[in-house]
Parts: structure tokens; sequence; C-alpha cells
């Protein structure tokens, strides 16, 4: 067991979880989208008499099946409004907007959407506004750009246009059947003092896990309480890069992003002397070799590229010393 870290403060860093939803719409949403892409707007009329717009499949009253299609303006009035002073990454205007409830003529439900405006003194409820159209329409709802004063010179200085959504491939021309929605979330990770400890030890080319005082289990990544015993874990234990691996997975399906051609193997490897696995890459022997019990080393890269990540390993291989027995690690799957 090593000497404890000096102590020194929690890490933290910003992270993004990032990815393209890709959904179907389905025939009502889609004929939606498809006459967005025209610079149309479509609703769908109830049993009642009203028109919904964005349209509904089912009757929110009867629960029938709605087939009759309407198509109304893109003009219409603010119903209700808030005032965004600050935009996000991805929102319809980069500078100061309002999201409003715009009931456009001919409808008789209220669409969510961004009104540019110079400030919030030129936002009123009842104001009429007319759309302002995405230069290329593609048949998402971000071909309706946002919207501006009904009264607004047509010379006045454009708002900068968002940048287009991505598209699901499909042949020109053919009805809008998916749509891709980019998904971003930005935050602020702080790592605990025993996380933090673990992530420098990264940065030397050391695996430091946290043992408890309990159930004497080594934890690795280190956790700030034995989840057995729930009593705090103390005193790091430094582990060495080789393991086993005690279940895995054959990747074969390729996805946007990926940067390693499939097949490949992400795996659980379990540290010798640790209790707990974590997951990593599996590389260096065909993926259809990969099996439990395979006892890999680490691979790092090299000295230069090291920071406070566990990427600083970038895959496991086997050291072709013989499989362990599958009772040594029965207990840690």
């Amino acid at each position: 067991m090593s000497a404890p870290s000096t102590t020194q403060d929690p890490l933290s860093a910003p992270l993004t979880i990032a990815f393209d939803y890709t959904r179907s719409v389905g025939p009502v949403l889609g004929r939606f989208f498809t006459a967005l892409r025209e610079r149309r707007i479509e609703g769908v009329r109830g049993g009642d008499g009203r028109v919904h717009v964005p349209p509904v499949e089912y009757d929110p009253v009867t629960a029938e099946p709605l087939t009759e299609f309407v198509e109304v303006a893109d003009t219409g009035v603010v119903t209700s409004w808030s005032w965004a002073a600050s935009p996000l990454e991805g929102q319809p205007l980069q500078r100061p907007f309002a999201w409003a409830l715009i009931r456009l003529d001919g409808a008789d439900t209220a669409l969510l959407h961004a009104v540019d405006v110079p400030g919030p003194e030129a936002m009123r409820t009842g104001m009429r506004v007319r759309a302002r159209w995405a230069d290329e329409p593609v048949g998402h709802i971000r071909d309706l750009a946002y919207f501006v004063p009904a009264d607004a010179p047509p010379d006045a200085e454009p708002a900068p246009m968002p940048p287009p959504p991505p598209v699901a491939e499909r042949a020109e021309g053919d009805p809008i059947g998916t749509i891709v929605t980019p998904v971003r979330l930005h935050y602020e990770h702080s790592a605990s003092p025993e996380e933090s400890r673990y992530l420098r030890g990264l940065a030397e080319g050391r695996l430091i896990g946290q043992r408890c005082p309990a159930c004497h289990k080594v934890y690795i990544p280190p956790r700030g309480a034995c989840p057995t015993d729930g009593v705090p874990t103390a005193g790091e234990v430094e582990l060495p890069d080789t393991g086993i691996v005690t279940t895995f997975c054959v990747v074969n399906v390729p996805f946007l992003g990926q940067r390693i051609k499939p097949p490949y193997v992400a795996a659980y490897i379990l540290l010798d002397g640790a209790d707990i696995a974590f997951l990593h890459l599996v590389l260096g022997c065909p993926a259809e070799e990969v099996r439990m019990g395979l006892r890999v080393r680490a691979a790092w890269k090299p000295r230069e590229q090291w920071s406070t990540t566990l990427e600083n390993i970038d895959h496991f291989e086997p050291t072709g010393e013989p499989d362990a027995p599958f009772e040594s690690f029965a207990h840690h799957l």
C-alpha cells in the first residue's frame, strides 16, 4: 500500500454529452415536416372543428385518429411570451430573443417558437408576427428559423440564421419519415477527493484504488464509501496494469463518431488486486479470440499524451499468459 497523496484541491473539468437523436415521425408529423420543406404550414382539424398546429395524430377530446389537414398562414398573434436574455447553444438565435406561444392565422392552438426583437420592451401579448424561413428548408421545425414583428420593414437587418439541422438520409423530394435532433448537455464535473487522487495518479502512469476498512475490498475507480458496508474507504492501493477479462461484448454495429472499425471488443477488466471491474477496450487480437478469464495488460499512450484521464490507457491487450480459472473471478461478475 502506498502512502496517501499530499492533500490537493479536487479536480473539476467541463464535460459534454452529445449525440444526434434520429426518430421516425409517422404520417401526421411527417406531412407537417414535408410541408415545412415547401415553406408551408399545415395543421389538422379535430372533431370539434379546432385546427391544431403542430398537428396531432389523435383528437385530444375523442381520441379518434385525425386525417383532415388544413393549411394555415405563416403569420399570427403572440398569446404569451418569455424573454431569453442569455441564449444557449443550439437555440434559434444567438442574441437575446423572446420565446413565444404563437397562434397562427387559421389555427386554434399555439406554436412555441422564437421571436426576434431588439429587447423585451418590444414584445407584448397580442402583437402580430410573421415567420422568417430558413434559407434552405430541409423538412425540420427549424425551417421556421424564427418570427419577427409583422410590421418589421423587409429591409431590416436580418438576424444571423441558425445552422441547418442534421438531416436523415432520403432521396430528394421524398416525404419526411425521420428527423434528426442534436442533443447536447454541457456541465462542470467536480471530482471527489478520492477520484481526484486517482485521476492525478493516471497522469503519472499509476493506477490508484481505495480500500474499504471493513470488508477490505479494493475499488478502482475509487469510491468515497464502500457500497457493501457503507463506511468511508480509507487507504490508497496502487494496482498493477494487468488483469483479466470478466465479461465482454463484441461491437459489430457501426455508429456515428466511431473511431475503431468493427468488430472490436468492449470488456470489463478486473485488475489484479482489485474487487471491481471497469469497462475498457480489448485490442491486439481478433475479436473472436477474446474470452472470459483472458489475461490482459494495459497499452499506454505515449507519455507526452497523458493527462488526468483513463484515456491514457489506449486499450488492453492479451499478455499470452494462461487464462484465469472461472472460480477466481466468478464473484466479480
